[in-house]
């Protein structure tokens, strides 16, 4: 038989031992528990160099943990895109014998909720399939999961049964929404479409040299870094970035930055430049 290996993360203690306990009653699941991003993230890479991985990440859609950056990184990482994932399913034994709850409640909330999660563990784990739980309906937030990578937005209150059938569901590469958030989800889909292109039209109408300016500046560079980091005068940045912040119709480097991150485009390496 081969079994599933599920990773419930839910900073309510009572919430998420339930759910692991009745999930570990069905003969073909394995499960475990944790309460915060990190030890979610600490749980994954153990089932890694165990040669146990993890299947399905079941991840509370208002997880009050932090999360932690990632290693080498100078910050965390964004909501991102989906991208194609290979099929994930294991057969070894399960690494906790039976539920496990890892790390009680955080001490303050993450007003980005569990997203990022999604977002990390597709990055880092892209095998792992990812589905969100919510107390409530929000097609706002469940789109963003889904371009974070989930494969569902499921109810906290939906019948076991049902949760079962979303887990293989997403093992199949199947995307499980409500029927009452479908629409709405749609609608934010194809706007966020909209405005990314509308952004992107906006980058492209930038110079290269302007271009690696606004790279510097999603970086959090400050204009004397990006003048080190490019060989040019503080007073030549001045202008580039004048010349960015025109041509992108904004009026702050923060604006400047969130137009840039929704056309796609990333922060400069932190490494020091070649010389061009």
């Amino acid at each position: 038989m081969q079994r599933i290996r599920v990773l419930v993360v839910d900073d309510h203690r009572i919430f998420a031992e339930s759910l692991a306990a009745a999930l570990a009653a069905e003969q073909d699941v394995d499960v475990a528990a944790a309460g915060s991003a990190t030890a979610a993230l600490r749980h994954l890479e153990r089932g890694v160099a165990d040669g146990r991985r993890f299947d399905v990440l079941l991840v509370d859609a208002d997880l009050g943990a932090p999360l932690p950056p990632p290693p080498g990184a100078a910050q965390a990482l964004s909501a991102a895109l989906p991208a194609p994932r290979g099929n994930g399913n294991g057969d070894g034994p399960a690494a906790v014998p039976g539920p496990g709850f890892v790390d009680g409640p955080p001490a303050a909330l993450d007003p980005a909720r569990g997203v990022p999660l999604v977002a990390r563990v597709r990055s880092e784990h892209p095998n792992v399939r990812s589905v969100v739980l919510a107390e409530r309906d929000d097609a706002r937030h469940a789109a963003a999961a889904l371009q974070a990578g989930a494969g569902g937005w499921v109810a906290k209150d939906s019948s076991l049964s049902r949760l079962l059938q979303v887990i293989r569901g997403v093992l199949r590469n199947e995307t499980h929404l409500s029927p009452a958030l479908l629409t709405g989800v749609l609608k934010e889909l194809t706007a966020t479409r909209k405005h990314r292109t509308e952004s992107e039209r906006l980058v492209e109408s930038l110079t290269p040299r302007e271009r690696e300016v606004l790279r510097c500046m999603v970086a959090g560079l400050g204009r004397k870094a990006v003048a080190e980091r490019l060989y040019l005068s503080p007073h030549t940045v001045r202008t580039h970035m004048q010349n960015v912040l025109g041509k992108l119709g904004v009026h702050s480097t923060l604006a400047a930055v969130a137009l840039a991150r929704k056309a796609g485009v990333g922060p400069a390496e932190l490494e020091p430049a070649a010389a061009r």
